[in-house]
Formats: C-alpha cells, structure tokens, sequence
C-alpha cells in the first residue's frame, strides 16, 4: 500500500476493521474537547443594545463614536454604575465591543457568564456612551440654565440691548461722529444676528441631542462561540480524523512486501508460483498473554487493517491444481530428485498451511520437511539428507530485511534457496458434494503432525 492511491474504500476498510480503536479515541477527544472548554473557555453570553444617531453622520465620525462607545471613559462610568465586586472598568473593556451599522446605528455588545450580567452591561454602556455622547456635544441637562448655548444666548441678548441703548443716546443726525457710532452699532447688531443664526442651525448637528437608546438589551438565549457542545464535537472529530490520518501514514511507511517480484528478489531465488489457502481473515490470531494482550484484542489491534478484503477463489480441485504446478516446477528445476527443507517464518499461518498442503501434493518428489524459522533470529537445520531450501511465505507480513536473513541462515546452513512460493488467503466456495477429496486426510495429518524443525 505504500504506492498505492489513498482511496474511499481504504478508509472504509479503516472504519470497518479499527472501529472500536477509532471509537475509543473519539472518545477521548469529546473529553479533552470538554476539559478544554472548562479550562479555558468558561460559558460566555453575549447581549447587544443599539443606540441611535439621527442626522446626517459621514463614516468616519460613526468610526469615531464607536471608539468612543469602548473607550475606558465610558467604559469605567459604567463599571462605577454596575457595582460588580472585582471587577474593574480595564477588565470590562475587554468584554465590551462597538460597531456602526447602516442606518446610523451603533450596536455596542457586552459579553458576560451569565445571562443576565450580559444584558446589564450591554444596557448601562450603552446608557453611559449616550450620556457622555451629549456631556461631549455641550448638551448637559443636569448643568445650570443659564451656562452653555443658552448661557451664549441670554448674553446676546444682553448686547442687543445696550447696542440700542447706545444708539438711542447717540446724537441721530447732528453730527458725524454719532452717525458713524450709530453705523458701527447696527453693524454689530447684524453681525451678533449672523452668528446667533448659524449657530441655531449648527445646533441640532453639533449637538447630536437626539442620541438615544433603542430599548433594552435581549437576553442571551444561547452561549457565544466557542460553546461547550462545538468543542467536544470538535475534539471528537480531530482526534477521529488524526486516527485516520495516522493509519494511513503508517500505511504509507509501511516496509512490507506485497508483490511476488519484490518477494523473490529479498531471498535472491525464483518465484515458483503464488497458491491459495482458504479461510477466513484472521487466519492465526497472536496469542499473547496478559493485560496488553488482552487490550490489544478488546480494541481488534492484533488484526491487520491493511490487508485486501478476501477474494473468492474457485473449488478445490482449481486450487489443488497450482500447488502441483509448484512440484512440477520444483522437479523441473532440480538436476535430480533430493530432498528439501520447506522453510516457513513462525507466526505466518497462512504459509503453514500451504506448506502443509504442498507437502500433501508432492507425492512424485521431491521429499518435503518443513521447518520453522523465526524471523528475528532465523536459524535453519543444518545440511544433513536436505540439499536445499523452498521458502514458502505470505504477502505483506515481513520486510525485505527480515526475507534477506532467512536467505542467510540458509545459506549458513548449507542449504541453496531454490525457490519460493507466495501463499494467499482466499475465500472458498461452498462445497457442491457431500464426499471429499481421498488426499485430505493426506493434508490433515501434515498440518498437525507439522512441529518447528519437524517433519511434515
């Protein structure tokens, strides 16, 4: 599989055969997904208050107000009016947000762990930036009547009035002096008008009085994101989707051999042909013992995920075919009849039995033993009546290391590799006749009378 396209039915073969390895680290991940929640996202709700601006306002002065909406003179005025126990106005300011939307309305949001402190925060800031909004502006209810623009009026007022009363008191037409007095008064007169009116129009404008709040605050019906339930999901959907990834990585470095020509170039031999041994998928499980075994089969990890789903291969009689094909080539090849050593690594069942039903069909020659051979320390008889090796093995369970040290204890032993044989498991079709073949007795004694270094 290390060259083989990543394919949907690769991930299928994933889920199906790793189900409860994938299931427990599901999981794992909706815990971690909640402690993290716990840990470092507490339960936030958020509640928004909007606050109306009337007349015409450009981008930048709403970009302006929305600033001043979170600015820590507000911001401090409304944590002094909210009397929460420690909880100061730069704490809040991180929790308050503003943003101007169309139609000259600030939406100014609070964020609080509850509900309720949510709504109360979004209302008094929004009650707070208003205040200083107009306190800004020069609109002061609270102030006295008589200072700000109506302070500026009374005082024009006051002017108007002694400007006639000088004009009165001038000499009106006796001298030039009083006429040039008189001149110069009713042109201050229309200049105090000039201004008095430009600044009632500029009033409404400058002054901005007509800023108001449009209701109170909705309480928060549901949490802000991320919520408790979107980090658990998503916990459990990254620690599923790492254990994927990670099967298929392992997969990919994966050193095994699948393929006849890679298996016969590891032992330096021919390949003498591929049999089938029907069954069912696992074949052997590994018997290990104690608590890791154990886990290790609660979980299905003593099962190989990576190996191709079974195939169906045709009846006896077809598969007892290619195995005499075997022998033929095996005498064909030999100068002259001799006996062999069939060399199988321990653990590998599936070749055990094809080695058992090999021996079965070689009744012309040559003379089979067979012998098992570990992988990690692989030791082969030495040359006694044998005068040579046949490696019977499986696809895809040893390394071309491992193929390349049975090939050497071999060859320490005396004994040429003269050939290997592939073994697959298939599945086999049911049986159309009630009567079997004479020779399966023939193969039943070999498997079980097979022992390590034994004959078969």
């Amino acid at each position: 599989m290390s060259e083989d396209t990543i394919r949907l039915v690769t991930i299928g073969r994933i889920l199906r055969r790793r189900w409860r390895l994938l299931a427990l680290l599901t999981v794992v991940g909706a815990v971690v997904g909640y402690g993290t929640s716990v840990a470092f996202f507490p339960p936030r709700y958020t509640a928004s208050a909007s606050v109306l601006l009337p007349g015409q306002w450009e981008e930048r002065a709403l970009l302006t107000q929305t600033g001043i909406a979170t600015s820590s003179a507000v911001v401090d005025r409304a944590a002094t009016a909210l009397h929460w126990n420690g909880v100061s106005g730069t704490e809040l300011q991180n929790d308050v947000s503003a943003k101007a939307s169309d139609g000259n309305i600030i939406k100014i949001s609070g964020k609080a762990d509850t509900p309720e402190r949510a709504q109360r925060l979004a209302d008094q800031v929004a009650q707070q930036f208003v205040t200083f909004a107009a306190r800004l502006a020069g609109d002061n209810s609270d102030s006295d009547t008589t200072s700000g623009p109506e302070a500026l009026r009374q005082q024009v007022d006051k002017t108007n009035q002694r400007i006639t009363d000088l004009a009165n008191a001038a000499d009106p037409g006796r001298t030039v002096e009083g006429v040039q007095a008189r001149t110069e008064l009713e042109k201050l007169r229309t200049t105090l008008q000039e201004a008095m009116k430009k600044l009632d129009q500029a009033g409404p404008s400058a002054n901005k009085a007509g800023m108001v709040v449009m209701g109170p605050a909705a309480k928060p019906t549901g949490q802000a994101p991320p919520t408790r339930t979107q980090l658990i999901v998503i916990g459990a959907l990254l620690f599923l989707l790492l254990s994927v990834i990670g099967h298929l990585t392992a997969a990919r470095v994966n050193r095994r051999l699948r393929t006849e020509p890679e298996i016969a170039a590891a032992l330096g031999s021919a390949l003498l042909g591929t049999v089938d041994v029907p069954g069912e998928r696992p074949a052997h499980r590994p018997q290990g013992r104690g608590s890791r075994a154990l886990i290790r089969r609660l979980l299905g990890l003593d099962i190989r995920w990576d190996t191709p789903s079974l195939q169906t291969s045709g009846d006896e009689a077809s598969r007892r075919i290619r195995y005499r094909r075997v022998c033929d080539r095996l005498r064909d090849q030999l100068p002259a009849p001799r006996r062999l050593l069939v060399v199988v690594p321990n653990g590998d069942e599936i070749a055990r039995l094809a080695a058992g039903q090999l021996v079965a069909e070689a009744k012309s020659g040559p003379l089979l033993r067979v012998v098992g051979v570990s992988v990690s320390q692989p030791m082969v008889p030495d040359r006694d009546t044998e005068s040579g090796a046949l490696v019977v093995l499986s696809a895809g369970s040893w390394t071309a290391e491992e193929l390349a040290g049975i090939a050497e204890a071999c060859a320490d032993a005396g004994h040429e590799v003269v050939g290997s044989v592939v073994a697959g498991i298939v599945r086999a079709r049911p049986t159309r006749t009630a009567g079997h073949p004479p020779d399966d007795a023939t193969l039943a004694l070999a498997v079980r009378g097979h022992a390590s270094g034994g004959s078969a």
